[in-house]
């Protein structure tokens, strides 16, 4: 009994546990709930008051864009309101000018129309006068006639051989006085022409012939060879006697000086010089030394071979070392040395043709120009230095005067003077020779064509045997039989006047018909 009624009593105490533990659950859940019910509607009040914020400063931005924006749009209206404005009245200026433009056309329309009846009439009126006054000619000429007993023709021709006879008394007058007008100046215009004509040519060929150009491996060379303020430039000028011209062309020296021998010589230093590296005076001069030597061999073989080409014996030594040194030697372009040599064989060619002595005209010939050699040294022309020099070591007196007479400086002895002078001409004349005298030969060539394309009607120029004539085709429907003669004669005139050159040159003037048909 006990015992249900303490299982009855452990139930109920455990019922009545559960159920505070129920209470207190439901108690705690009914906080909670009121807690987050207060939670959320304070949060919904936060979040109605951001919303609330966020839409007023919404509507204030927004206002703020809508004024702005209508600012702008103000403004646009503004300046697209001014533009407009503005070209109207250009249009509106512009539309005056045209119409005053109009007006002004209108005007000068009216004009022109008055004015061209105006000269309808006087042309009309021109008319009548020109035919009342070839009438009234016409009568006068008939009175004259009747008058004088002769015809118009017979007048026209007698009047005509009377002009002529005194134009021909008239030229012949001028061309007197033109004559006598040329002799008296043809002395003062000759020294003129040949002053000009020198200092004109020197320019081309004192640069060219009076310096050598060496190349350097890199501008660093241009010190070294300068040296420590400068004394081995001025130690390398003291031994070969050139001057050294260092500037701001890249990786090159200049070497400037009239002695070819010297500026060869300074050449030969200076590249060895370059290559070894050890620049100092000492060292120049023995450099120096060594590249005269090789010179004089140099030279010394040179007039050797010569001699040896041309095939003369029994030259002085001193003799074939002039003759060597002609190998750096030039004249107008041409080679000195290789000029010698091609003249000797030209006078023996010539010698021999004459039955003359072959050998001695070649030995003329070679030594012809051996006073260029030394002019540089010794005062006078280098003719008469070489006729001093080959009688000093001992040649013929037809071989030195030959030397002093072959540019008529002094009189010929014997016919083997004449035969150097002629050779000479030939070897530096022939084209190609000299370098001046080919572009001389060239220009005078185009010049010639220049000239007779200048004339009205010519189709084609051609300057034909080296210049001597002169064909010029014309066209046929631009020039007759007769002006083709007179346009010779003016051709000629023309190169006359204004060219110089040596013979005459003669001018064909070419008309040509062709008539063309084919049988079908």
């Amino acid at each position: 009994m006990e015992t249900w009624f303490s299982l009855i009593v452990g139930v109920a105490v455990g019922c009545l546990a559960v159920a505070a533990v129920l209470l207190v659950r439901w108690k705690l859940r009914e906080r909670r709930e009121s807690r987050d019910r207060n939670d959320a509607a304070r949060i919904l009040a936060e979040a109605r008051r951001q919303a609330e914020t966020a839409l007023k400063e919404a509507d204030v931005e927004a206002k703020e864009r809508i004024l702005k924006a209508r600012s702008e749009f103000e403004d646009e209206v503004r300046d697209a309101r001014k533009d407009l404005q503005l070209g109207e009245r250009r249009l509106q200026s512009r539309e005056e000018v045209v119409d005053k433009r109009l007006e002004s056309l209108e005007k000068r329309e009216t004009g022109l129309t008055n004015r061209e009846g105006l000269i309808e009439r006087r042309e009309q009126a021109l008319d009548e006068k020109e035919a009342e006054s070839q009438r009234l000619l016409d009568e006068a000429s008939r009175q004259l006639e009747i008058v004088a007993g002769i015809s118009r023709e017979e007048a026209k021709k007698s009047l005509m051989e009377e002009m002529v006879e005194e134009a021909r008394h008239d030229s012949a007058r001028r061309i007197r006085l033109m004559e006598e007008q040329a002799r008296a100046e043809a002395d003062r215009e000759a020294k003129k022409m040949i002053a000009l004509a020198i200092a004109r040519l020197a320019g081309d060929f004192v640069a060219e012939r009076t310096v050598s150009v060496v190349s350097l491996p890199n501008d660093e060379m241009k010190g070294r060879i300068i040296g420590r303020e400068g004394r081995n430039i001025r130690a390398l000028e003291a031994a070969t006697g050139i001057d050294l011209i260092v500037d701001d062309t890249p990786e090159s020296v200049i070497i400037s000086g009239h002695n070819p021998i010297r500026r060869e010589i300074a050449r030969l230093s200076l590249e060895t010089l370059i290559s070894d590296g050890r620049i100092h005076p000492g060292r120049i001069e023995e450099v120096v030394r060594r590249s005269e030597r090789e010179v004089d061999e140099v030279i010394k073989e040179a007039g050797q071979k010569a001699v040896f080409d041309v095939g003369v014996h029994g030259v002085h030594p001193e003799l074939v070392k002039l003759l060597g040194r002609l190998k750096f030697r030039y004249s107008y372009a041409q080679n000195v040395l290789l000029h010698s040599i091609e003249m000797a064989f030209i006078c023996g060619a010539m010698a021999a043709e004459l039955g003359l002595n072959e050998k001695q005209a070649r030995r003329a010939a070679l030594l012809h120009d051996i006073g260029k050699a030394v002019d540089h040294e010794v005062e006078g022309s280098h003719a008469i230095i070489g006729g001093e020099l080959a009688r000093k070591y001992g040649e013929s007196p037809k071989i030195v005067n030959a030397i002093a007479a072959h540019h008529e400086e002094v009189r010929a002895e014997t016919i083997l003077a004449p035969l150097v002078d002629a050779a000479d001409a030939l070897s530096g004349a022939r084209p190609g020779a000299r370098r001046e005298m080919l572009e001389t030969y060239i220009r005078r060539l185009e010049e010639l064509e220049r000239i007779s394309n200048s004339f009205k009607g010519v189709e084609k120029s051609y300057a034909v045997q080296a210049g001597r004539e002169l064909r010029i085709m014309v066209q046929a429907a631009q020039v007759s039989d007769d002006e083709a003669a007179s346009m010779a004669r003016a051709v000629a005139k023309k190169v006359e006047k204004e060219m110089a050159y040596p013979g005459q040159i003669k001018v064909t003037v070419i008309r040509e018909t062709r008539a063309v048909e084919y049988a079908r």
